[in-house]
């Protein structure tokens, strides 16, 4: 039970204290942000903004408006793929004319649908986006500019939450969501400067055509393997902080929860997907997948040991016992943060923190048991 204790303890402190020191570290040494020049006889490259939409009516105004309004020097094209929506999509996107293509595809998925609007798209640069989000003003030249550096295969931009920013509903899991996604911001913008961040935020990333290849349908992470394509060959995604995305954080625990099994379970099927990424000689970031990615999905098991071997041995070691009792106050801090929504912080990121380690295994089992989590 002593190796149990110290062997899940040390996988924890690591993923959550040493791998944050480490890369913060090795990023101040290399610092390696993209070199970017003016493009050539200061040409933009002609992007296709690409939106995959399943009865988004209601937002698919707002949004392309948002778009048309971004100063962008090169030329632009927007593609909406209707995913089988039985919505007013088609009278919605109508007034906009050839500014907009619509393409209605039947019920599908979001892969197949992104398949089809970088297949029907003309642009050297594609830019995902979804129908939810708003861009901040310059967030698409901010984008794009990062190509100008050969070595970037995409870039992908800052999602704010309104939880960030103060204005998140007073729920149990929105602040801790806010702090969790401060967090891994962080993290990201390290890796960049690193080399390359291990994925991008589906609400803004641009990706060179050339770096493209179709999605498999049961795609659930497609902001994941679509990147870590293009870093498996050679090539960079980093991280813009001024290109940014508005969204709202989810003030429903059951609904974050869900979201995060999704996205968990896409982490594990991404391993599937691509078998290269557990290979260090042909992952270039394989020490930060291992630690961050990796790292994710094995914590929740590591927690669980630490809690057994610490039940164990709590009557006999004094540390362990201090750690059982340290143990004991942050899960009540998380029950309170759940059952009773208690507005100190610490209770709502007890509770953020468990909900997120609980989801990793829930996406285990979902996917395990081939429930269409995507949808």
């Amino acid at each position: 039970m002593i190796v149990l204790f110290w062997i899940s303890a040390a996988i924890v402190a690591y993923v959550y204290l040493g791998y944050p020191c480490l890369i913060a570290l090795w990023a101040r040494a290399v610092d390696r942000r993209p070199r970017r020049e003016p493009f050539a006889d200061d040409r933009w490259p002609a992007i296709s903004i690409v939106i995959a939409a399943r009865n988004e009516a209601a937002r698919l105004g707002g949004r392309i408006h948002n778009l048309l309004a971004q100063e962008y020097p090169g030329a632009r094209e927007i593609i909406v793929v209707s995913d089988g929506s039985s919505d007013t999509t088609a009278a919605v996107l109508a007034p906009f004319g050839d500014a907009v293509r619509l393409l209605q595809l039947p019920p599908g998925g979001k892969p197949a649908a992104l398949n089809a609007g970088v297949a029907a798209s003309r642009g050297e640069i594609l830019v995902f986006a979804d129908a939810r989000q708003r861009f901040a003003p310059g967030a698409l030249m901010a984008l794009v500019s990062n190509l100008s550096d050969p070595g970037v295969g995409g870039a992908t931009g800052e999602l704010v939450l309104d939880c960030e920013q103060g204005d998140a509903s007073d729920s149990a899991v929105g602040e801790g969501i806010g702090l969790y996604w401060t967090y891994e911001k962080w993290l990201r913008r390290m890796e960049s400067r690193v080399w390359s961040t291990l994925g991008a935020t589906g609400a803004i990333y641009a990706l060179r055509r050339s770096c493209w290849s179709p999605l498999p349908a049961t795609t659930l992470l497609d902001d994941v393997l679509a990147p870590m394509r293009a870093v498996l060959n050679g090539s960079r995604i980093v991280f813009e902080e001024a290109a940014i995305a508005y969204d709202r954080a989810s003030t429903d625990a059951a609904a974050e929860s869900r979201r995060k099994t999704r996205t968990l379970a896409g982490n594990y099927q991404i391993l599937f997907q691509e078998p290269r990424l557990l290979l260090p000689f042909a992952n270039p970031v394989w020490v930060q997948y291992v630690s961050h990615k990796l790292g994710r999905l094995i914590v929740p098991w590591a927690l669980i040991g630490l809690f057994v071997g610490s039940i164990a041995l709590a009557a006999t070691h004094p540390f362990v016992a201090l750690v059982m009792a340290l143990q004991g106050i942050f899960y009540g801090l998380a029950l309170a943060g759940a059952i009773f929504h208690a507005r100190e912080r610490f209770a709502r990121v007890a509770f953020t923190f468990v909900m997120m380690n609980i989801s990793a295994v829930a996406g285990l089992a979902a996917l395990r048991r081939g429930r269409e989590v995507w949808r």
